[in-house]
Formats: structure tokens, C-alpha cells, sequence
């Protein structure tokens, strides 16, 4: 059997099943890309709640995985030559997962890189600016009067907003027809966007058809509804 008494965290939330990975998360935009990928790949995995409400992410044992005290972070117990490997960073989860099982990223070298390409785009650029809209338009930064941060920030999603949606036009994914780490990384913030948000009519989202076309498509996945709700709150 295999055991991961080794790992700290796993004293806080003990793995009943300890030869799946181990996903500890929360249903945000950041860590539903890895219930997702985790959904999509078909890859036995185990969901540990870290709930923010309590600081569990600034929990010793939640620190001994991740010192960045974010969500997601991984442990798996069976990694490179079948040793353990832990992992924080959605984005390096994401491309840790397709190497591991050899799907959502193309084996060809400049597809490959394409794809990371796109990935890096969502992390520095979708994830962030996203995020700092949703926080002065839906929380509390909204009651701020001054109104000039949130508008900075729509201005910035609108641009992000124009870039996606060049990119998809003519492509049934981001990557052309086939699903690939860059949309699961994508699409979780834009579900949040004209969602949680309620952010579309800020940014005028129906200016950009390829993105809502691709948007529901995504949605529709059978994986990403249930992505979508793990871990379970």
C-alpha cells in the first residue's frame, strides 16, 4: 500500500485512497483547471478541500506543499520514475498532467511550444487581469467611488478579450481542432467572467463571438461540468 505519511499535508487532510493523486483546491477559476484536466485525462485522483474561510492555506502543513499558500497544489504519488512529486502553480500542473499522460498538448516540438505559448498567455495575462476586474467589479473593490481601477482593468480585458477571439476565429479551439491544456486553462476564467463576475455587458462580451462560441462549447463538455464543482464546498 502505498504510503505518504512522509508529506506533511497529508496530516491535515489524510488520503483515504493514498495511491490516487491528491488535489487540494477550491472550485475557483485557478483550481477548477486542474478538476478539469484531472476529469478530461480520466487520471484516479483524490479532492481535499482547503478551505480559505479557515486559513487552512496558511496551515504549516498546507505551507510544507505549497510556500505560496495557494490553491491548486498537487501531491502524486506515483511521478517521474515513480517516485512522489508535489506541485504547486495551475499552470505547471497543467503541463505536469499532459506530459505525465501524453494528452491536451501536441508530442510535435513547435505545437508543443504553441500550446505552452497560449498557456503562459492565460497565466500572465487572462488569470490576472480577469481576476482584477472581478475583484472592483463584483467584490469588494465595487464600492470603491473611484471608478478609474476598474475601468483600467475592463479596458485591459477587452484587449485580452480581442486577442482570444482573433485567435479562435477560423479554430474550433484555441489550438485549432483540438482541446489542448491552453483551453482548460482559458476557459474557467471566462466562464467566471460573464458568470460570478457578471462582467459581460462591463466588457461588451457579445463584441466577441468566437470567444462565446468557444465558451459554450466548453461548458458543454461533460468533464468540465463536473470539473466545475470540485472540490465540492
Amino acid at each position: 500500500m502505498t504510503d505518504l505519511s512522509a508529506f506533511a499535508i497529508t496530516q491535515k487532510w489524510p488520503a483515504q485512497h493514498p495511491e490516487r493523486l491528491q488535489l487540494y483546491s477550491l472550485p475557483t477559476p485557478n483550481g477548477v483547471k486542474v478538476s478539469i484536466c484531472l476529469e478530461e485525462m480520466g487520471l484516479a485522483y483524490e479532492p481535499h478541500l482547503v478551505r480559505f474561510d479557515a486559513n487552512e492555506q496558511l496551515s504549516p502543513e498546507f505551507l510544507s506543499l505549497n510556500p505560496n499558500n495557494k490553491i491548486p497544489a498537487i501531491l502524486d504519488p506515483n511521478g517521474p520514475a515513480g517516485q512522489p512529486i508535489c506541485l504547486f502553480e495551475s499552470g505547471a500542473i497543467l503541463l505536469y498532467l499532459a506530459d505525465k499522460t501524453g494528452q491536451f498538448i501536441a508530442q510535435e516540438a513547435a505545437a508543443r511550444y504553441e500550446t505552452i505559448q497560449w498557456l503562459m498567455f492565460q497565466m500572465g495575462g487572462v488569470g490576472p487581469m480577469f481576476g482584477q476586474l472581478g475583484f472592483f467589479h463584483k467584490l469588494a473593490g465595487k464600492d470603491y467611488a473611484d471608478k478609474r481601477p476598474r475601468d483600467r482593468y475592463a479596458a485591459e480585458v477587452k484587449r485580452l478579450l480581442g486577442v482570444l477571439d482573433q485567435r479562435l476565429t477560423g479554430r474550433k479551439w484555441i489550438m485549432g481542432d483540438g482541446y489542448s491544456i491552453a483551453d482548460i486553462a482559458t476557459f474557467p476564467w471566462l466562464n467566471t467572467l460573464t458568470g460570478f463576475y457578471d462582467a459581460g455587458d462591463l466588457v461588451g462580451i457579445t463584441s466577441f463571438p468566437q470567444v462565446l462560441r468557444a465558451l459554450d462549447a466548453f461548458k458543454a463538455r461533460p468533464a468540465v461540468t463536473r470539473g466545475l464543482a470540485i472540490p465540492a464546498r
